[in-house]
């Protein structure tokens, strides 16, 4: 049950622009015939009211779950024709509020599973359609200079659209600073016209909460490491890996192999903190790979800490059975396809990579190398912030490792977060920020179809 947080005076105050307050009160009281006509115009399905973030879709899931609204019985066949019309007009499924919710997250708060579920399937239409757009360059001629010139200075202004390349396993959605002068609200209440100056920021892809933490893969590789107190982190302070993963990665080991038998052939991308890596070979493969792309990662590897250095090589059953590969995975599997090797189970765990490379590796590399009845897997974080980030990515994955060829079963495991559940303490201690907030872990395993 909502509270007064969640009434329609704190969610749209009288300070509100009165173009913006027309948009989110009739969708808030889910009056779709006055709504239909105001959105007309690109980005008026999310425009968001100036101190709270609100928009159309938290308007009208939030008045559907609001019990001390006017109108409370709002039918919720009516909540969900406004979302419909809205997404179809093109509101953002993963625009953040003052509270850092998500239409979704609020749909979840207030018990609106319907609605929910409409999230959801936005949120993956949106995805899907990102996936379909991405590398997609425009041609372009001479008279676009002055364009192009037009387009940096927005830029410069933080007003594009964000670039992509950010890491889809802590996939969350941009946090924003809501204006709380209340003279300059008063002053945009005189606005007549809205404009929106990114209407399709729609078909961007959710990014970190600040710069600060979108992490390339190519500013983690140059970036220096640090082992300490059960994490691995980087220069920034980001984690890497962390020894809390160790469950999930025990009962990974246990699906990709199951039965534990001996003599079987693994290949291990991302080695990180060696956790999986130690859990396979206690199995007694026939071989067992690893690629790993940061030199300082090697470096640990080849020290005396780490029982993956050059005697554990020497001691595979055959030349080459035991063998670290240094490189980025993208250079490394090639030549491993092109050698004719295969594998039983793979694992896929890597750092600083967008859910793009993840799908590239499971669609071109997996079919290659992964014999007939074996088994892969992946670290599933791909959303892991916030819940409906998780579900979304979810039936992403699913859709697009059907494409592949592949099924994938979901084996749920509960995750203890009693030292997981804060920013800043508990295991998250000197890390900069939490990748993980849920109470449960969908554990992928995926074979060939058929």
């Amino acid at each position: 049950m909502a509270d007064t947080k969640d009434s329609l005076e704190a969610r749209i105050p009288s300070t509100c622009p009165s173009s913006i307050s027309q948009i989110l009160t009739h969708a808030w009281n889910h009056d779709l015939a006055s709504l239909k006509p105001l959105l007309d115009v690109p980005g008026r399905a999310s425009v968001q009211e100036p101190t709270t973030g609100e928009t159309p879709l938290h308007a009208a899931i939030r008045a559907a779950g609001n019990s001390s609204s006017p109108g409370k019985d709002h039918d919720l066949a009516a909540a969900k024709a406004v979302l419909e019309e809205l997404f179809f007009s093109g509101a953002i499924w993963n625009d953040v509020d003052s509270n850092n919710e998500t239409p979704g997250d609020v749909a979840a708060r207030l018990g609106q599973a319907e609605l929910y579920q409409m999230c959801v399937e936005a949120g993956v239409r949106a995805e899907l359609l990102f996936g379909l757009l991405e590398g997609y360059e425009a041609l372009e001629d001479d008279d676009d200079e002055d364009e192009d010139m037009e387009e940096a200075d927005v830029e410069e202004n933080g007003d594009a659209i964000a670039e992509d390349g950010d890491e889809a396993p802590e996939l969350v959605s941009t946090k924003k600073t809501f204006e709380t002068d209340g003279e300059q609200a008063q002053e945009e209440q005189e606005e007549t016209e809205i404009v929106d100056s990114n209407p399709d920021r729609a078909f961007a892809p959710p990014k970190p909460v600040t710069a600060d933490d979108q992490v390339t893969s190519d500013e983690y590789l140059r970036s220096n490491l640090t082992y300490t107190d059960g994490k691995l982190v980087d220069s920034s302070l980001n984690g890497v890996m962390m020894a809390w993963e160790t469950e999930i990665m025990k009962a990974s080991v246990e699906a990709l192999l199951p039965g534990s038998p001996a003599g079987k052939k693994i290949l291990n991308i991302g080695f990180g903190m060696g956790i999986i890596d130690t859990m396979f070979a206690e199995k007694r493969p026939s071989k067992h790979h690893i690629i790993e792309a940061h030199t300082e990662v090697m470096t640990y590897i080849k020290g005396p800490d780490c029982k993956f250095g050059q005697a554990w090589e020497a001691s595979g059953p055959s030349e080459g059975a035991f063998k670290v590969h240094e490189g980025r995975w993208q250079d490394v599997v090639t030549k491993l396809m092109e050698s004719g090797e295969t594998y039983d189970a793979i694992y896929f765990d890597t750092f600083g990579e967008d859910y793009s490379q993840l799908r590239n590796f499971f669609t071109e590399s997996v079919p290659g190398l992964l014999e007939e009845d074996g088994r892969f897997g992946f670290f599933n974080g791909l959303g892991a912030d916030r819940q409906v980030c998780y579900d979304v990515y979810t039936k992403v994955v699913e859709m697009h490792l059907s494409d592949a060829g592949m099924d994938v079963e979901w084996q749920e495991m509960d995750v203890d977060m009693k030292a997981l559940g804060e920013d800043g303490k508990g295991d998250w201690e000197g890390v900069k920020r939490r990748y993980w907030t849920l109470n449960t872990y969908r554990l992928p395993v995926c074979t060939f179809m058929g």
